[in-house]
């Protein structure tokens, strides 16, 4: 499965990698200036990128305070690639903490970040932008009225939503649909063999309603590389984050995976994530060209039936509260003891298709 074999993101048009490449590292400034490289140290990364025929670029506004849009339009216009690559980014985050409008997702900040994203990645549009995580206050039909303006002013080609309730992102695509504007065909989530909650509504919410899914952070913050076994340092350790139990029983059958298929743990915690159902593409950074091959490898492979379940079954989340009563034993309990009722509603398969 190579990168340039390309998958229609949601229900669009647009062909993407189904790896991602995450920039959160292009620059050293800002909140992620601790594990930011310069221009220099990243330009081999983005080249192998693109050498290996992926198309599907990820960064921010907020990523090393602008610097990583910055680097990414200027390795760009070197590689002459504006056309080729999808070219992602996202806002929310405030650029002025001392103005109210700086912001959050209001229309005022919502233009005013787009402008200034423009500038930096040297474009004069972005083939997706995404509203970075939602605010609590600005009302959805504000962010969607606003998408289509945009859309229809030709400074981006499809809208789309990160980190958001899986309530909200319906909410956003049925009012679109209704009122004949834009529709979103993206929705950014965090998910990985040790996050997996999001495939209690977001994901099948997004193949209904044809969002496709990316995934952040598919090796849970280099978690499942297994190096935090050893006492590795890295910027989730860093901050106190506390594995459970069940994360670290998780490395067991990985690295059993992993051994049986001769490759890497993050290999097949990459390879996971990209071919699970609902899943359009998986957004890997990485800090050296050698480092990224080794995550596009996590490609090369098929993931047996076997080892599969032996992983879902040490990552499956028990379903808790109401969502108890949409398990297929529930189901099949309220429909007939003796009718079996398959274990995904209908309409649930993938929201992408191999091009």
């Amino acid at each position: 499965m190579p990168l340039d074999q390309y998958y229609l993101l949601g229900r669009s048009g647009l062909r993407v990698s189904r790896l991602a490449l995450g920039t959160m590292n292009f620059g050293t400034g800002g909140f992620h200036a601790a594990y930011g490289k310069t221009e220099d140290e990243v330009r081999p990364i983005f080249r192998k990128y693109l050498d290996e025929g992926g198309n599907f670029l990820d960064t921010a506004d907020f990523y090393t305070a602008g610097e990583s849009e910055t680097i990414l339009g200027k390795l760009i216009a070197e590689t002459g690639t504006r056309d080729r690559v999808v070219l992602t980014t996202k806002f929310t985050n405030s650029v002025d903490p001392a103005d109210p409008n700086a912001g959050g997702n209001g229309r005022k900040h919502m233009i005013r970040a787009l402008e200034a994203s423009l500038r930096r990645l040297g474009t004069d549009y972005v083939d997706l932008f995404l509203l970075h995580t939602w605010d609590r206050i600005t009302p959805v039909e504000e962010v969607v009225r606003t998408f289509d303006d945009l859309v229809r002013a030709g400074k981006i080609r499809y809208p789309g939503l990160s980190d958001v309730p899986s309530w909200y992102a319906a909410r956003a695509q049925t009012y679109a649909e209704a009122h004949s504007l834009a529709p979103m065909i993206n929705l950014q989530l965090p998910y990985s063999l040790v996050q997996r909650e999001i495939e209690t509504e977001h994901v099948p919410m997004g193949q209904e309603l044809g969002l496709g899914v990316t995934a952040w952070s598919p090796l849970a913050g280099g978690f499942l590389t297994g190096k935090y076994r050893d006492g590795g340092a890295g910027r989730f350790s860093d901050a106190g984050n506390q594995w459970t139990d069940r994360d670290w029983q998780l490395l067991k059958p990985l690295e059993q995976v992993a051994a049986q298929l001769g490759v890497t743990m993050a290999q097949v915690a990459i390879n996971w994530v990209a071919t699970q159902p609902g899943i359009a593409s998986a957004i890997v950074g990485a800090s050296s060209a050698e480092q990224l091959g080794k995550s596009m490898a996590a490609l090369d492979f098929e993931l047996p039936a076997e080892q599969r379940k032996l992983l879902d079954e040490a990552s499956a989340v028990a379903p808790a509260s109401v969502y108890r009563m949409f398990t297929a034993e529930y189901q099949n309990w309220i429909v007939s003891p003796g009718l079996k009722v398959g274990t995904k509603p209908a309409g649930y398969a993938p929201a992408v298709r191999n091009w």
